[in-house]
């Protein structure tokens, strides 16, 4: 515990040029007595560490103590910067090591380079979740990462319409979708994917479970995965993986069809109130058969996922979509049209 604190007071003098006793204090959150003697032990073993006197005193590092990363320029080392995902990192349990690496990389750079990570974090932020949700974290996400991380087999219980049911999974990656975390995994040969929000339980073969570990360290890993390790496949790509996962299941969705006569405002809207894959496939094909009308307006067969939703969706064209066909969906458009039509007569 005390040399993790030392090797972080180091890295923290390399990171600025000096540092007020208080300063030191509040960030290894000990005492100022405790600072003192951590600079005296540091001192004792070899490190410079000067304190300067006075009201503007503080500790600095002196003689060019610092180790630098001289190959890194400021455009890569603000991408360095951008790497991680503060929220999904402190998700999954890992914001203290993330921490820990930020200050070391900061620790070593050029003296001109240290407000690579301010100037990255005022300029970019992503903001995963959806709008109008209320993020959760999946209580079993350490659990799950952990084992992701260290490419462990698991035992898992899920949810599965309302069933609960046990898989042993070869966990490979974890993806977070507009606030939902997704777990990317092997079973019986075959990747799937699972939301982790339907975890109800986790098991770590190593004695770990729901992120508590009780064993100790693992014995020598064997050619082919002692410990409850698996070997993973290195032809396995996580974002491609997942982008045709995203677009089958986006496909599967869209079971049913209408046909839609669209001005071209409407033909600019359709993307933004319906899935945008097939409302572009729909244009695209409208466009490259009969084209528009005479009077400009577009006739698109769309997949939908049902007439229900379609209806939802479509609304949003206003009068500027016409529905067609099924002939249900076309009457219930009229009667809605009426029924505007009288709240503003």
């Amino acid at each position: 515990m005390r040399a993790a604190r030392l090797i972080k007071m180091v890295l923290l003098l390399q990171a600025r040029p000096s540092m007020t006793g208080p300063e030191l204090a509040q960030e290894l959150e000990v005492s100022e007595r405790t600072v003192a003697r951590d600079v005296l032990s540091l001192s004792e073993a070899g490190v410079p560490v000067y304190a300067d006197r006075g009201r503007s005193g503080g500790y600095r590092l002196i003689g060019g103590y610092r180790t630098r990363l001289t190959g890194l320029g400021r455009s890569e080392a603000e991408a360095l910067f951008l790497s991680g995902v503060p929220s999904a990192l402190r998700e999954m349990g890992l914001a203290d090591a993330a921490s820990a690496a930020r200050l070391k990389v900061s620790a070593a750079l050029l003296p001109e380079l240290r407000d690579a990570a301010t100037g990255a974090a005022q300029r970019f932020h992503l903001d995963a979740p959806a709008w109008y949700q209320e993020p959760r974290t999946p209580a079993l996400l350490p659990a799950v990462a952990g084992a992701v991380w260290d490419d462990r087999r698991i035992t898992a219980r899920y949810l599965r319409k309302d069933i609960e049911v046990e898989r042993q999974l070869e966990p490979y990656g974890l993806v977070l979708k507009a606030g939902v975390w997704y777990l990317a995994a092997r079973a019986q040969g075959d990747f799937r994917v699972y939301r982790v929000d339907r975890f109800t339980a986790v098991e770590v073969p190593d004695g770990r479970e729901d992120g508590r570990e009780d064993g100790g360290e693992d014995g020598a890993e064997g050619p082919t995965g002692g410990g409850g390790r698996f070997i993973r496949d290195e032809a396995f790509d996580l974002p491609a993986f997942w982008a045709e996962r995203a677009a089958q299941f986006a496909r599967s969705l869209l079971r049913e069809e209408v046909v839609v006569r669209l001005s071209a405002h409407g033909v600019r809207r359709l993307p933004h109130v319906t899935e945008r894959a097939a409302a572009e496939e729909a244009i695209d094909a409208a466009r490259s058969g009969d084209g528009p009308d005479a009077q400009g307006r577009l006739t698109v067969r769309l997949a939908v996922e049902s007439a229900e939703v379609a209806y939802a969706q479509l609304l949003g064209l206003g009068p500027e979509g016409e529905v067609l066909h099924p002939p249900a969906l076309r009457e219930r458009f009229a009667a809605a049209a009426r029924r505007t039509a009288a709240l503003y007569a």
